[in-house]
């Protein structure tokens, strides 16, 4: 990661898998924000590279960014549960590195988000019994602060739209249902809510609230800001309405933007402060902050990450999570 250009940012591999971003530049102290990102299915860890580098070029002082690999490539294919517990080892390997961390973030693309809500399902830690007043739980002992998703389906892929690419043919989605697994393994069956393990509901179903020893909506609720970044229109992976966690009849109307910093923004929804004790039962109980994005090419799905370099139309998107980034 970095280049010519990129003086004050630092990338190293860690013994453990992934890679860990941070800048270079003299300072008093340490970064104490830890943020995870998690890339999408079949990535890598330099899916996030132009994010990880404009993150630690713009906040030096404040934030170390770990980009994940434990679920690079192929691994992606394992299951979301999988990809979750993975994914929490690989989490607390870094946090057990840097002792000098108290806050944590994630930032994740695509299947990449359910992974992460896997993640922090495992990671969560209820609030202690003492005096201090905080009703808050931790992230393995640190303050969440973001927890950020781009173009992650979070209602699954099954239903009409949720994946634009099948043109919103009700027979193609059908044929999808029963074959994708061929294509996409157990991560598949996750996605299409067509997994059966023991007989217990679909997995994306069982993570809309705390399940057993899973604390699901209780790890979110820890995070002082959940945002969900969906692409409106042009993503074929991922359709509107899954990565906006909405019904159909809840989809706004867009306007053209108006923002000449954030041209791809169209739409901005943002919670009524942070009373988390609305968020209570379920993820759709939650407080969200929403941004609809509006790409007009047709890998929208990975432009809005900036996954390539020559296909950085999504740049004032990462700028936007950045802008917006709690510290």
């Amino acid at each position: 990661m970095g280049g010519a250009d990129d003086a004050a940012v630092r990338a190293e591999e860690s013994v453990s898998g992934g890679v860990d971003v941070w800048s270079d530049a003299v300072s008093s102290h340490a970064p104490d924000h830890l943020l995870v990102m998690v890339h999408g299915i079949l990535g890598s860890t330099a899916d996030w590279q132009y994010a990880a580098n404009e993150f630690v070029k713009q906040l030096p002082d404040d934030v170390i960014v770990h980009c994940s690999e434990k679920n690079a490539s192929m691994l992606t294919l394992d299951g979301v549960d999988v990809m979750g517990e993975r994914l929490a080892d690989e989490v607390l390997d870094v946090i057990s590195r840097r002792p000098e961390l108290t806050k944590i973030s994630f930032l994740a693309h695509s299947v990449g988000g359910l992974a992460a809500r896997y993640a922090i399902a495992k990671l969560y830690r209820h609030p202690n019994a003492g005096s201090d007043g905080n009703t808050k739980g931790t992230i393995c002992g640190l303050e969440a602060i973001n927890f950020i998703t781009v173009a992650t389906p979070h209602l699954g892929s099954r239903g009409n739209k949720q994946v634009p690419l099948l043109f919103g043919s009700l027979a193609m989605e059908k044929v999808a249902c029963r074959v994708v697994h061929w294509i996409f393994r157990r991560t598949g069956k996750h996605l299409f809510l067509t997994d059966d393990d023991e007989g217990q509901p679909p997995l994306l179903q069982r993570m809309v609230e705390d399940h057993g020893d899973l604390y699901f909506i209780s790890a979110l609720r820890a995070f002082k800001r959940r945002v969900v970044y969906a692409n409106a229109d042009c993503d074929h992976i991922v359709g509107w309405r899954t990565s906006s966690i909405r019904r159909n009849t809840e989809l706004p109307e867009l306007a053209v933007s108006s923002s000449e910093k954030y041209p791809h923004i169209v739409h901005e929804e943002y919670s009524e402060g942070t009373d988390d004790e609305k968020c209570q039962d379920s993820m759709t109980d939650c407080n969200l902050d929403i941004l609809e994005g509006n790409m007009t090419s047709f890998a929208a799905h990975s432009i809005i990450q900036v996954k390539y370099a020559f296909m950085n139309d999504g740049a004032d998107v990462i700028q936007h999570i950045i802008d917006h980034f709690q510290l």
